[in-house]
């Protein structure tokens, strides 16, 4: 039981990994696009990064996520078997 715990909560983490690297991006302005250019630094650099904001819609988003994939794999759509089916590594 404890496995299944662990196996469910790594695989939450890396839906999570992954969420919040497409999350980065989103909504971050630049130094050069917002005019504020402070010397030494990079004119692509953030001026604000928002992370409060990305870390929870990344938890949000990927709790989501993971709800789906996990309602798949116990309902059946998701096996070992369809998906070499889809592959086309069925042998």
């Amino acid at each position: 039981m404890a496995s299944k715990i662990f196996s469910g909560l790594a695989v939450y983490f890396i839906f999570w990994w992954i969420t919040l690297f497409l999350m980065l991006p989103l909504g971050v302005r630049s130094q050069h696009e917002d005019g504020e250019l402070i010397a030494g630094t990079d004119p692509g650099a953030p001026v604000k990064a928002l992370m409060r904001r990305k870390v929870i819609w990344t938890t949000i988003v990927s709790a989501v996520i993971y709800g789906v994939a996990a309602l798949a794999y116990y309902s059946g759509l998701l096996n070992v078997e369809r998906l070499s089916r889809l592959m086309g590594a069925s042998g």
